[in-house]
C-alpha cells in the first residue's frame, strides 16, 4: 500500500457546489494536499433539483444530466490539479461521490429487496474527459448488503479522527446532518436529520440568496416554540438506527405543511425556527448514542454557519465544540476527503462500509472502477 495521489469529488444535498479535493493516501491515511470549489450553475441546479422527484419524461433527463454532471465533475478535477500543479497521469484515481437524484433506503421504504439509492455524474465521462481511473458507485453495493447505504463518512472519520481513550463525536452538517461517535476503536453513526437543506431552501425562496451566509438572517429572527414543537415530531426523529435520509423526507412541501399547522409566523422567523430545529435534532442525536461525549467536531458547511454553531453551543455545554480544522482537516473539505479515502480503499481491496453503522450484513469493497 504505497503513498498515491487521489482526488475525491463531492456534491451534496445542497447542489451548490462540486467539491475536489487532492489527497496523499498512505496506509489507510489521508493528507489533504489541494482543495477546489465548482459552483453548479442555477440552471443545473434547477435540473438536478426537478429530477430529484417524480416527474415526466424522467429517463431522458436522467441520461442527459448523467453525462452532464459527469463533464462538470470532470472540469472540477482538471482545474483543482492546475491549482495543484499536478498532471493528471500522476494521479492515482478519482473517488466520486456523484449527485445523489432518489435515496429510498431500506429504514424508509420497508423492503431491502426494493431498496435503493442513485447517483449520477457518469463516471465513464470523467474517465474520459481526465484521463484517470475513476471509481464511483460506493453506495448502492452496501444498499445491495441490506444496508443503508449511508452515511459513509463515519468509516473515514473513524481512521482520520479516533483518539482512544476520548470519547469524541463528529458531526457533519452538509445539506443532511450525520453524526458518528468514536469510542474506543468502535465508531457507531447516522443521520440525524436536516443540517442546511431547510435553511437554504427557505431563504432561497424568500430572498433568492443560495444560503444564508453566517446564518445572519437566522440570527436576526425569534424561534417560534409551535413550529419547533411541531417540527420535531417528524417520524424519522425517533426511528431507530441504523437509519438514513435525504430531502425526500425534509424539503420545502414538508415544511409548508407544518406551516399550515402553524400559520402566520414570518419569514424571518420561520428561519430561525430551521436553525434551531438543525441544532436540537443534532443534539438529541449525540444525547441517544452516549452521555459520556468529551468533544464534538463540526465539519461540512455547517462549520461555517456562527449562528448555528453557537445554538449548538447551547445545548451540548459543558461539552468542549470545535470544528475538525483543530484535527488537521478543514471541515469544509472533510466529505470530499472521505470519497478520496474510499477510493484509496477500493484500490487496497478494503472494506469501506461500517455495518454497525449502515445495517449492512458485513463488510463491503464499495465502488466500480472505471479504468482511464
Amino acid at each position: 500500500m504505497t503513498t498515491k495521489l487521489l482526488v475525491g469529488l463531492m456534491s451534496g444535498t445542497s447542489m451548490d457546489a462540486i467539491d475536489a479535493a487532492l489527497v496523499k493516501y498512505d496506509s489507510g491515511q489521508t493528507t489533504l494536499v489541494e482543495c477546489h470549489e465548482q459552483p453548479i450553475s442555477p440552471a443545473l441546479r434547477e435540473q438536478i433539483h426537478q429530477l430529484s422527484h417524480p416527474g415526466d419524461n424522467e429517463i431522458e433527463r436522467l441520461g442527459r444530466l448523467d453525462r452532464t454532471l459527469g463533464h462538470a465533475f470532470a472540469e472540477a478535477t482538471l482545474a483543482l490539479l492546475r491549482k495543484a500543479h499536478v498532471a493528471p497521469d500522476q494521479v492515482r484515481a478519482i473517488g466520486s461521490h456523484g449527485q445523489t437524484v432518489r435515496h429510498c433506503p431500506p429504514s424508509a421504504c420497508g423492503n431491502n429487496r426494493e431498496a435503493f439509492t442513485l447517483q449520477i455524474g457518469d463516471p465513464n465521462t470523467i474517465a474520459e474527459v481526465t484521463g484517470i481511473a475513476t471509481i464511483a458507485d460506493f453506495r448502492r453495493r452496501d444498499v445491495a448488503a441490506g444496508g443503508e447505504g449511508a452515511p459513509l463518512a463515519p468509516a473515514f472519520h473513524a481512521a482520520a479522527f479516533n483518539q482512544p481513550p476520548t470519547v469524541r463525536a463528529i458531526v457533519n452538517i452538509g445539506g443532511i446532518a450525520n453524526i458518528t461517535l468514536l469510542r474506543d476503536q468502535s465508531a457507531i453513526g447516522f443521520d440525524s436529520g436536516p443540517g442546511n437543506t431547510l435553511l437554504d431552501s427557505w431563504i432561497r425562496q424568500h430572498q433568492g440568496v443560495s444560503f444564508d451566509a453566517d446564518g445572519g438572517w437566522a440570527a436576526e429572527g425569534s424561534v417560534n416554540a409551535p413550529l419547533l414543537e411541531a417540527l420535531l415530531q417528524h417520524p424519522y426523529l425517533t426511528r431507530p438506527a441504523p437509519k438514513s435520509t435525504g430531502k425526500e423526507s425534509f424539503n420545502l412541501s414538508w415544511l409548508q405543511q407544518q406551516l399550515e399547522i402553524v400559520p402566520g409566523v414570518p419569514p424571518g422567523d420561520v428561519q430561525a425556527t430551521l436553525a434551531e430545529f438543525t441544532a436540537v435534532s443534532i443534539y438529541r442525536a449525540l444525547l441517544s448514542v452516549g452521555s459520556d461525549i468529551e468533544q464534538v467536531f463540526v465539519c461540512g458547511g455547517g462549520a461555517a454557519n456562527s449562528d448555528l454553531m453557537r445554538r449548538l453551543f447551547q445545548h451540548l455545554e459543558p461539552v468542549y465544540l470545535g470544528t475538525t480544522r483543530e484535527l488537521g482537516c478543514d471541515p469544509a473539505w472533510v466529505e470530499a476527503a472521505a470519497f478520496a479515502w474510499l477510493a484509496g480503499r477500493h484500490l487496497d481491496q478494503q472494506s469501506g462500509n461500517l455495518p454497525a453503522v449502515t445495517g449492512a450484513d458485513g463488510e463491503r469493497i464499495l465502488g466500480a472502477l472505471y479504468p482511464a
